[in-house]
């Protein structure tokens, strides 16, 4: 079994930890390249030194290395792996981590890694059961992540069930499998829009739409663990990106993302427009701030241009178009015409009469329809979840043609 990547191994505090060493071990046999962060109470369970000397490399646990000013940089640790592995994870981890409390190295090292992170959970059987943990393991898998299932066993407390941390084989069999057959699409360059556009009336103010974006990044992050490149051409939103392989160009208007689109187009193998793209916008925009000097105000409003429609017309033979449809009323009729009249290859469906469907929500559900109109429902899941399921879906069309 052949891994070759650079892995970031971090280590936590439970009586677990000593299972690290035998997991280190394992992924340089697979000829993974390997460093450790462990936090400070992983240090009384298992000595720095003895996984320094099996990594052959030094062992991060704090900021400041032996306290001589020299700064231990978290940004350049998530940075330089090709993944960030928690094993063991305690829940006072896991639980810092769903909620982003940075008191650590490993922790902060986490919040900034722009790599896959997966977490071995290991814990007492009621540990591992109760809703608070149960919860944050969810939170993790909603934020990307992955959770390598603990195991059932002898566990420390002397009980026998759920909770011992995966074994070191099982991980690294994880892992390979992950980078073999999570890959559909290495080689493939994915454009993808995102977000909403603003629509300008003055230097102050502009119409826009609920569109958070959530739902367009999440697919970015699942491309990209495809193995696809991908360019997100996004509007403004308050995401940011994860995957080192997702290159983002931000955009306002619905001008400027049509231009960017088009650019791109040519190089793109897989386009999907998920973006909530203004369909009018002000037909003339104010140079200076409109003042409130009337009770009555009228604002003239004429058509964007139609991304979806312009990708369509001019797609090649081998690209696969999918495209979004949000509706309110005549859902299942309204996404066909558009499937049709913009010549895309596939179409997702979602409703905002839907409960926990549609803008700002962290989970969706979308029925996806492709050219012959065959249609495929996707339950109401976490975004990630529902993006990674359906880049599988469009990976099969793809690899297939």
């Amino acid at each position: 079994m052949r891994i070759g990547k650079k892995i970031l191994v971090g280590v936590t505090g439970s009586i677990a930890a000593y299972k690290s060493a035998t997991l280190i071990r394992l992924l340089i046999k697979a000829q993974a390249e390997v460093r450790v962060v462990m936090t400070p109470s992983a240090t009384t369970f298992i000595t720095p030194l003895t996984l320094a000397t099996l990594s052959k490399n030094p062992v991060w646990v704090d900021f400041e290395h032996d306290k001589t000013g020299v700064w231990h940089n978290h940004v350049e640790l998530g940075l330089w792996a090709d993944a960030l592995i928690i094993a063991p994870a305690s829940a006072n981890t896991l639980a810092k981590c769903a909620s982003g409390q940075a008191d650590n190295l490993l922790i902060a090292t986490y919040l900034s890694a722009k790599c896959p992170v997966f977490f071995a959970p290991a814990m007492d059987l009621d540990m591992y059961k109760h809703p608070a943990s149960r919860q944050n393991l969810t939170t993790l898998q909603t934020y990307g992540n992955h959770i390598i299932p603990a195991e059932s066993g002898d566990l420390a407390s002397g009980l026998v069930g759920e909770g011992r941390m995966a074994e070191p084989e099982h991980i690294v069999a994880f892992l390979a499998q992950f980078w073999s057959n999570d890959q559909p699409l290495r080689g493939k360059k994915v454009l993808l829009t995102a977000g909403p556009t603003c629509e300008s009336i003055d230097p102050v103010r502009y119409i826009t739409n609920h569109s958070t974006g959530k739902m367009g990044y999440a697919f970015a992050e699942a491309f990209a663990q495809a193995g696809a490149e991908v360019v997100l051409v996004s509007g403004p939103t308050a995401l940011a990106t994860q995957h080192p392989h997702i290159q983002k160009i931000s955009v306002f208007a619905a001008e400027e993302m049509h231009t960017a689109v088009m650019a791109q187009l040519p190089q793109a193998d897989i386009i999907m427009l998920a973006a909530a793209v203004a369909d009018y916008k002000p037909k003339t925009q104010a140079t200076q701030k409109i003042k409130k000097t009337t009770d009555k105000f009228q604002l003239e409003l004429t058509k964007t241009v139609d991304i979806a429609q312009a990708v369509g017309q001019n797609k090649a033979p081998h690209q696969f178009v999918v495209g979004f449809a949000l509706e309110t009323q005549n859902e299942l009729q309204n996404a066909l015409d558009k499937l049709k009249r913009k010549n895309l290859d596939a179409i997702l469906l979602n409703s905002l009469n839907d409960p926990g469907a549609g803008f700002g929500h962290d989970t969706n559900q979308i029925t996806l329809i492709d050219k012959n109109q065959q249609q495929v429902f996707f339950p109401l899941q976490s975004k990630q979840g529902l993006a990674q399921q359906i880049t599988h879906w469009i990976a099969e069309q793809v690899v297939s043609t």
